[in-house]
């Protein structure tokens, strides 16, 4: 087994604080890298305190993992010692299922292995522990090629934040002639900024804060709609193609709705801990779809990746030392940072 050092919630209601556990040994078809980054997101406060569903604990988080492989098994064919290597919210699938065999391993029919707070159900059984550690083990396939062409600190987020926008970007085909509105200017939020606007949309941010509007601009936004003045909602009414949602808190679907084109898409990516209540009439007279999406699986996400270093497109970041996590996550909930905490795990 492999000494491991870390940060871990031994429960729901603990601070997260210094944890050393154990990984697995490196197997045949393992990688193992040194960890130099981890972006936190907001789920991983969620899921230290069980707001979703009960935790398995100590609990590790982190899964925007990005570092330098130390080691490779004796079948490994992807890596060498030496390469840059990122892992996001998958580190194993069935593999078998339909879903796995299209390259959608987020939607495993038999259940992906998430990255923490999950267990190894195609191996051993033991919980996985996340990128709030100095070092991980994870099969080759679940493994991602990371580029040196761009800052590693920034890219760690583009692992969870970057792909959950990306992914269904690409599947609606949003693009050159397509009006698209982002909702909500987080850490998801300027991601989905930066790809409508690569991708040649038309992009509008919806916020209901107009101190965001700068920032909206400077991120590449064409347009900025203060969604509590009535007269500039007005303008948008019935325009956009596409509605991407980051919001995680609860939220007027109705009203959003009412933005879009008939055969408008609403897509929703964050995760509110409240049920969306819509009316059947919102969506009924235009012939409007509320559709989801989560991440995307390891070809996708490599796809983007590539396209990132193409583009040079990374996170707008601040790096934190780790023992500040608990001060991060306070100012997380408050919408307090521009736009993705990130740990130095040198600080570790």
């Amino acid at each position: 087994m492999i000494p491991t050092k870390g940060y871990a919630a031994q429960d729901a209601t603990s601070d997260l604080a210094p944890w050393s556990f154990e990984r697995r040994e490196v197997g045949p078809h393992d990688v193992q890298f040194d960890i130099l980054y981890c972006g936190v997101c907001h789920s991983d406060l969620h899921q230290i305190r069980n707001d979703w569903f009960p935790g398995i604990f100590p609990m590790v988080p982190g899964h925007e993992i990005v570092g330098r492989v130390i080691k490779v098994g004796g079948h490994v064919k992807k890596f060498k010692v030496g390469d840059l290597a990122g892992t996001g919210c998958m580190v194993d699938s069935c593999r078998t299922c339909a879903n796995c065999k299209d390259g959608l391993e987020q939607y495993c029919a038999n259940g992906a292995v998430l990255t923490y707070n999950s267990l190894e159900k195609y191996t051993d059984g033991s919980p996985t522990y996340g990128g709030y550690s100095n070092t991980i083990v994870v099969n080759e396939d679940f493994v991602l090629h990371i580029s040196d062409k761009l800052d590693l600190a920034a890219t760690a987020p583009l692992l969870c934040a970057g792909i959950t926008t990306y992914s269904p970007l690409r599947h609606w085909k949003v693009g050159k002639g397509h009006k698209l509105a982002v909702l909500g200017l987080g850490g998801l939020g300027h991601m989905a900024v930066k790809f409508g606007v690569a991708f040649g949309a038309d992009v509008t941010v919806l916020s209901t804060s107009a101190k965001k509007e700068g920032d909206a601009k400077k991120l590449g936004a064409h347009h900025f709609v203060v969604t509590s003045d009535a007269g500039q909602v007005e303008k948008v009414k019935e325009s956009f193609d596409f509605i991407l949602d980051t919001v995680s808190a609860p939220h007027d679907f109705g009203f959003y709705l009412s933005l879009l084109k008939t055969n408008g898409t609403h897509i929703c990516v964050g995760a509110p801990l409240e049920p969306a209540k819509i009316s059947p009439f919102a969506i009924i007279g235009g012939r409007k779809s509320v559709a989801g999406s989560a991440i995307g699986g390891i070809p996708e996400t490599q796809e983007m990746l590539d396209f990132c270093a193409e583009h040079n497109i990374v996170s707008d970041i601040e790096l934190i030392d780790i023992k500040n996590i608990s001060e991060a996550y306070e100012r997380m909930e408050k919408g307090d940072v521009r736009y993705r905490f990130v740990i130095d795990i040198a600080t570790l």
